[in-house]
């Protein structure tokens, strides 16, 4: 048997070369590949994916995420819900005030002052945002100390909240037109002027209840009905 030339085993240049290609094509890894992309190739790849991006299918047994209930929050921010109900609010309590300030004796006054409808309605409205500021963390804000009291650090941190806020202020003005009702009440029962006490009733409940105990008593009528 004969043994091979080296003229025979030598490859040709154009083999080298064919050899050299399979050899790198076999060796290019995914990064080599995705490098030779061109730029533009993948700016418009990207915008493709962010501008449809591919829906994700749904997960077996994950319940399908709603709306809470009673929460406008598709059309209306927190902020314009708070705004729009302490604005609301106030604006509906200022009509009673009046009366009772610049006409207590007429027949108008005592019986829109006898009327019912203004708590029911704030009442409605504090329910409706005491719903939409309340959490989980909530109650542990109002009752931090370890004897479940309230402590003044948790209260600053719950009012941080808009809505929190407003649900404060219609609870408020709810509670000041009840007490100003039973100043003037008093007032046109004993003949007492009651004027300056309701005035007070309106931004400083507290004060206004002291004003008309006080002009009860320089009055001399206390405990005497008219």
């Amino acid at each position: 048997m004969a043994a091979s030339s080296p003229s025979a085993l030598a490859l040709s240049p154009t083999t080298r070369v064919a050899g050299s290609s399979v050899l790198l094509a076999l060796r290019r890894t995914p990064a080599t590949r995705l490098a030779a992309v061109s730029s533009g190739q993948l700016r418009a790849c990207s915008w493709g994916a962010l501008r449809h991006p591919r829906p994700e299918p749904p997960r077996p047994g994950a319940a399908c995420s709603r709306a809470p209930l009673l929460r406008p929050r598709a059309w209306l921010s927190t902020s314009q819900i708070a705004s729009s109900a302490f604005t609301l609010g106030t604006v509906a309590v200022l009509p009673f005030y009046t009366l009772m300030i610049a006409a207590p004796n007429a027949n108008v006054t005592k019986r829109a002052v006898e009327s019912t409808a203004p708590y029911v309605a704030l009442g409605l409205l504090y329910a409706y945002l005491l719903y939409l500021s309340w959490t989980p963390d909530t109650i542990r804000a109002m009752f931090a100390s370890k004897y479940w009291l309230p402590e003044l650090p948790g209260i600053v941190r719950m009012f941080a909240s808009e809505m929190t806020v407003a649900s404060a202020w219609i609870h408020l003005l709810a509670v000041d037109l009840f007490a100003a009702r039973q100043v003037y009440q008093d007032g046109i029962k004993n003949n007492i002027e009651t004027r300056h006490s309701v005035s007070l009733c309106l931004l400083f409940c507290p004060i206004g209840i002291a004003a008309h105990a006080l002009t009860k008593v320089l009055a001399g009528s206390t405990g005497r009905p008219h």
